[in-house]
């Protein structure tokens, strides 16, 4: 399909609402940036997931959160929230620069939607963390919330989370760094929403990153990406409201049958866009617990996670789970 067609779809797909479900907000402009061009990915294979078989914690971590200041190519300034287990009693809120916890924990790049922050998708982002995990979230100079709202800059995104990643990853052996000797650098998953979905897929396709073990995406579609699924086996978890009014449900699980990996499909009978992603309820214990077990089982290597994965799925009769992990 020509470039300048994809582009056009992908706009019409993610510029009928802002793609984190909030009103009120100008709508986005669609001011062109040249996307990168990608290289030829290589070809899909289908070996065993890289990580071995582990064990994750079992109890929750306090969360201290942080900011790294990033620039690629100078232009595009990506400032990173990072939130990882840290010191202290588990609960409470994220505290600012906490000391990290010991140990080494796995890493997940997480990408926001068109209008989004990664501040807004804390409630989720901070469980993650709280049960052993690094999770890092740039925001996006164009599709931020307060940027130009360029919706095309989707397709250079995959490529600004493959550089946050490489600066993240140093952090571990960066001398006098809160985070050195806390990464397990070789234990890497992407996650996004709705445009973040789309730069998710992206890290696998198009833009693959051969660092990442996994990923979870909410509400994506693979518009301007593609579903050339390349490289190593990387299990997926999509995660879609069958009521979606932005990025319809049929969207997102084509791409997911494209997937040629172990996958799993968490659907929202009652679902729409992604609000659940933004406030404290029953949803977002199913979305947030579920993630959790598809995490610890593919960046520990924790297989009793993988047996807990459809439980947390099918708590309260909210979802449904295609499992093909």
């Amino acid at each position: 399909m020509p470039r300048r067609r994809t582009a056009a779809l992908l706009a019409a797909a993610l510029l009928t609402v802002g793609v984190v479900g909030c009103s009120g907000e100008p709508e986005p402009s669609q001011r062109a940036v040249a996307p990168t061009q990608p290289t030829e990915p290589p070809k899909a294979t289908t070996p065993a997931p890289r990580v071995p078989a582990g064990t994750a914690p079992s109890g929750s971590f306090a969360v201290g959160v942080r900011q790294l200041k990033l620039n690629r190519d100078g232009d595009r300034p990506l400032p990173v929230t990072i939130w990882y287990p840290a010191r202290g009693s588990a609960g409470g809120s994220a505290e600012r620069s906490a000391p990290a916890a010991t140990g080494r924990f796995p890493v997940v790049m997480f990408s926001h939607g068109l209008n989004g922050r990664p501040d807004d998708y804390a409630t989720l982002l901070t469980r993650w963390s709280a049960a052993g995990l690094v999770v890092a979230a740039p925001t996006f100079p164009h599709t931020a919330r307060g940027g130009d709202g360029n919706v095309l800059d989707v397709l250079n995104q995959p490529a600004d989370v493959s550089y946050a990643l490489t600066r993240v990853l140093a952090l571990d052996a960066k001398a006098g760094d809160p985070l050195r000797g806390r990464l397990a650098t070789d234990r890497v998953a992407a996650a996004g929403h709705s445009a973040g979905g789309v730069t998710t897929i992206g890290l696998f396709t198009a833009g693959r990153d051969d660092r990442l073990d996994a990923g979870v995406v909410f509400a994506g579609t693979a518009l301007g990406v593609g579903t050339a699924f390349a490289g190593a086996a990387a299990p997926q978890l999509f995660v879609h409201g069958e009521a979606d009014e932005v990025v319809g449900y049929a969207s997102g699980r084509a791409a997911y049958d494209r997937v040629p990996w172990p996958k799993a499909m968490l659907s929202l009978p009652k679902g729409d866009h992604g609000r659940a992603l933004l406030t404290d309820g029953a949803a977002l214990r199913v979305v947030s617990d579920t993630t959790v077990e598809f995490l610890r089982w593919t960046l520990y290597g924790d297989a009793a996670a993988r047996g807990r994965l459809p439980v947390e799925a099918a708590r309260g009769g909210l979802a449904t789970l295609d499992d093909r992990l």
